[in-house]
């Protein structure tokens, strides 16, 4: 009996402080895909910082949302690098360990991050400012809230519609395509294959969304995101077209070493896309650290340029 009555006195206790919580937020509150919610979410914050220097930091960019620091590191986009630097916002370093000590200096009333990269720092992230980290989802969804936290929705609704209404026009015009598409990323050592499915990265949404079919072995139904195959079940990638990223790590210096390496293997040249010419190396920034509406723009140039122009 005494169990008992403890027990409904914890499970009490749990639901009056989510209560108090929540009665404490006088604006809207976030509940869903994030990391220990429900999330409060600021009135216009001016002073955001982010620990996501990919795809976080391209969509605040592209929303012109207040961001005063962010880490450099891996940040592999010229153009993003330039707005960062031009902003003169302060580098936090590792974006698995950004430095904390320079956040708090900067006073933020905004903190952003990863909830499968930042979860373990959030506890301290939290004493510093308001923290939101995002768990994975689509990229559109996740614009939209990124909008909401920042006030910058009708900036992503119009982002988003013209990217619809492109990706709408792409679509209709592969209706008429019957090629089957392929795509790896070339890496020191390895290959890996973003599959077409429900969890499918940024790019690889897109490829499907804009009516690109891929191969039986690209597509999946489950969760998994990528696939690892090693050189003889590079034969599974047997497309008629086929888009390759050639990415050795942050440096982009190696890149055209490792291409080559590959490239030249007798069984990539078996590969039907390469035997047919049509293998083409597409850049490694839109590819493999989307960034938003620009890279979803670049991503449809590719398709328009190597599949709606092949007869």
């Amino acid at each position: 009996m005494v169990f008992v009555l403890r027990f409904y006195l914890c499970l009490f206790a749990f639901l009056l402080t989510g209560s108090l919580a929540q009665a404490a937020c006088t604006g809207k509150a976030l509940t869903e895909e994030i990391y220990n919610p429900p999330f409060c979410i600021p009135e216009a914050p001016k002073r955001i910082v982010t620990l996501d220097p990919l795809i976080t930091l391209g969509m605040l960019i592209e929303l012109d949302a207040p961001v005063i620091a962010t880490p450099y590191m891996a940040i592999t986009e010229d153009a993003v690098l330039e707005v960062v630097k031009a902003q003169k916002m302060v580098d936090l370093g590792n974006p698995k360990e950004p430095s904390l000590e320079r956040v708090a200096a900067l006073k933020p009333d905004l903190i952003i991050g990863s909830a499968e990269v930042h979860s373990r720092i959030y506890e301290q992230a939290a004493k510093i400012a308001p923290t939101v980290l995002f768990k994975h989802m689509d990229w559109k969804v996740y614009l939209e809230r990124l909008s909401e936290v920042t006030g910058r929705e009708g900036v992503a609704k119009n982002a988003l519609d013209a990217y619809n209404r492109r990706v709408a026009s792409v679509r209709e015009r592969m209706k008429d395509k019957k090629l089957t598409v392929s795509s790896v990323r070339l890496a020191p050592d390895r290959f890996v294959v973003f599959v077409d499915g429900p969890k499918a990265y940024a790019p690889f949404a897109i490829l499907h969304e804009a009516g690109v079919k891929r191969t039986a072995y690209e597509t999946v139904t489950d969760d998994t995101i990528v696939k690892r195959p090693d050189w003889e079940e590079l034969a599974n990638l047997d497309g008629d077209v086929l888009f390759y990223v050639s990415a050795s790590g942050f440096d982009s210096g190696p890149d055209d070493a490792l291409e080559k390496q590959v490239t030249e293997n007798p069984l990539w040249q078996l590969l039907p896309a390469v035997q047919a010419g049509r293998a083409y190396r597409v850049d490694r920034g839109p590819w493999q650290s989307f960034h938003g509406i620009s890279s979803a723009n670049r991503i449809l140039d590719d398709v328009e340029r190597f599949i709606l122009a092949t007869p």
